[in-house]
């Protein structure tokens, strides 16, 4: 199924954790940087049954300059929608807590975000909506985040592939939006 067959919230979460600013936009400086090559992302709401979204993967090409463009892009857009953006370091784990307002609904969201950043990492999110968004009052996601190698030939950083094999550049399409 394609991403755009996700329920909304899910939908949101996912392309938000592609442009690199899960779980509500982090401060730039403090979220690790990933490393350059070809990253794998397997998404979810976590639920696991029958009723659970299908499990969608996405491909995100990057290196240095883009991950930091992704990054920097999630910090002003929760600047915009969040009133609440906190991170810190648990052990190994980055938690994240945070408040944002999605059209009417006000988002209440607490993540925690594990791995090394060079090889994998993993991010289990869950969601309070007040007033519920599309029917629900909660939600979950996970992604699940591998590094893959090198980009392939033809790729370049910004590139994402979905898994209907859709293929769009973030970056690209960063450039084509108007500036505020």
């Amino acid at each position: 199924m394609p991403l755009l067959r996700l329920s909304p919230s899910l939908r949101a979460k996912a392309l938000a954790c592609a442009l690199g600013s899960c779980a509500g936009a982090l401060h730039a400086a403090d979220y690790p940087p990933r490393k350059p090559g070809l990253w794998e992302m397997k998404m979810g709401d976590g639920a696991g049954g029958a009723n659970s979204a299908p499990v969608q993967t996405v491909q995100q090409c990057i290196d240095a300059a883009t991950d930091q463009a992704l990054r920097d892009m999630g910090q002003g857009m929760g600047k915009d929608a969040c009133s609440k953006q906190e991170m810190r370091r648990e052990g190994s784990a980055l938690v994240i807590d945070s408040v944002c307002k999605m059209g009417t609904t006000t988002a209440t969201s607490h993540a925690v975000v594990t791995g090394d950043f060079g090889s994998s990492y993993r991010m289990e999110s869950s969601s309070t909506y007040k007033p519920p968004m599309m029917g629900k009052s909660s939600g979950s996601f996970v992604m699940e985040a591998k590094w893959v190698g090198p980009c392939k030939a033809g790729q370049k950083p910004g590139d994402m592939i979905m898994g209907n094999g859709m293929k769009m550049n973030i970056i690209d399409m960063m450039k084509g939006q108007p500036k505020k």
